[in-house]
């Protein structure tokens, strides 16, 4: 299921009362790891705001509200606000496990890991695992810890 919200940013610009809101895909910008979009750049495009402007500045100062939310980042909205951290997290953990699923169902014939908890949780710590040793390895990794 798609994860999809609007997002909506309420200010006041020139005496006017701006509602400026946006409907968005959120799958598309976390896959291959990324994160959630910059929506209020989004929602000034999407609205013809320009970027370079104070009227923009005054979109960034104010609070984004988010409503209508579709799929598992229904989950994490509450009253307007939404853990953008949160939804990340379980966005991320939920694509591994299906990746770490077909692999179970691989090797031990293994459909569902409701039945195999302590195995779901081992394979997600070692693909975890395999992340955080990914990350220490990259270039800018690598380059850190050779300027120390």
């Amino acid at each position: 299921m798609k994860n999809i919200i609007t997002a909506s940013i309420h200010f006041s610009f020139k005496g006017k009362e701006l509602s400026p809101s946006l409907t968005v895909e959120l799958d598309p910008y976390l896959e291959g790891g990324g994160s959630f979009p910059n929506l209020c750049g989004l929602i000034a495009k999407a609205n013809n705001h320009d970027l370079y402007s104070y009227e923009y500045e005054m979109m960034q100062a104010a609070e984004i509200k988010y409503s209508d939310a579709q799929g598992l980042v229904a989950e994490y909205l509450n009253d307007g606000q939404l853990d953008v951290e949160a939804f990340e997290k379980t966005w991320n953990e939920n694509k591994a496990l299906t990746k770490l699923l077909s692999i179970a169902e691989e090797h031990m014939d293994i459909t569902d890991f409701s039945q195999h908890i302590e195995l779901k949780k081992a394979l997600l710590d070692a693909y975890m695992l395999g992340k955080k040793d990914e990350a220490l390895n990259s270039p800018a990794a690598q380059a850190t810890i050779e300027s120390f």
